[in-house]
């Protein structure tokens, strides 16, 4: 099995904000960034599958976004609960947010300047996918290729998820890291 290269994670400030990154593969290859979606930290994108892209010739940057894991955690806003927010999407009444995905896109770019890099294949899981296509809209000159992953366009018509993931992906977080390891094996 050939060894690929990892660099173990850093900060980079971008965008007024400190972003965790982690790299692997060689410095010269096509860069891929692979974006996660909301609540989960960068890890989710297994270091075995980051090892098997960098393998193909990727330079592959996986990140944490703002407000997960080693990243910035910012403040302000009412924090809604998931029934608040469940109301609001049926009544399609639009949340005030103290960011928008135009912002996660800025982080993104801004990220991508400070390692020097013009242009990368960006692939987004869920929200993920959603600041995916923010970027190809806002900076197409960034994107040489995006690959959005159970994520949406957002749509109207599109089908909304069922009513059993949405239940999961609005529940309260959890408080313990039992917890955490039951809600972990049951969304994913």
């Amino acid at each position: 099995m050939t060894t690929v290269a990892h660099q173990p994670p850093q900060i980079a400030r971008a965008n007024g904000i400190d972003i965790c990154y982690e790299i692997f593969g060689d410095a010269k290859a096509e860069p891929m960034l692979l974006i996660m979606g909301l609540g989960a930290q960068m890890v989710l994108w297994d270091d075995a599958f980051c090892e098997q892209l960098a393998a193909r010739g990727f330079r592959v940057i996986r990140f944490d976004n703002r407000d997960i894991g080693q990243s910035s955690k910012l403040s302000g806003g009412k924090r809604l609960s998931a029934l608040e927010l469940l109301k609001l999407r049926f009544l399609k009444i639009p949340v005030a947010a103290p960011y928008k995905l135009r912002d996660m896109a800025e982080d993104t770019i801004a990220l991508m300047d400070s390692l020097r890099i013009r242009s990368a294949h960006l692939v987004g899981a869920s929200m993920g996918g959603m600041i995916t296509q923010e970027i190809a809209i806002t900076f197409p000159e960034r994107v040489r290729a995006l690959t959005s992953i159970m994520s949406t366009t957002g749509n109207p018509k599109v089908p909304p998820p069922t009513r059993q993931a949405t239940a999961m992906l609005m529940a309260p977080p959890p408080q313990t890291r039992d917890e955490y390891i039951a809600r972990f094996a049951q969304n994913w």
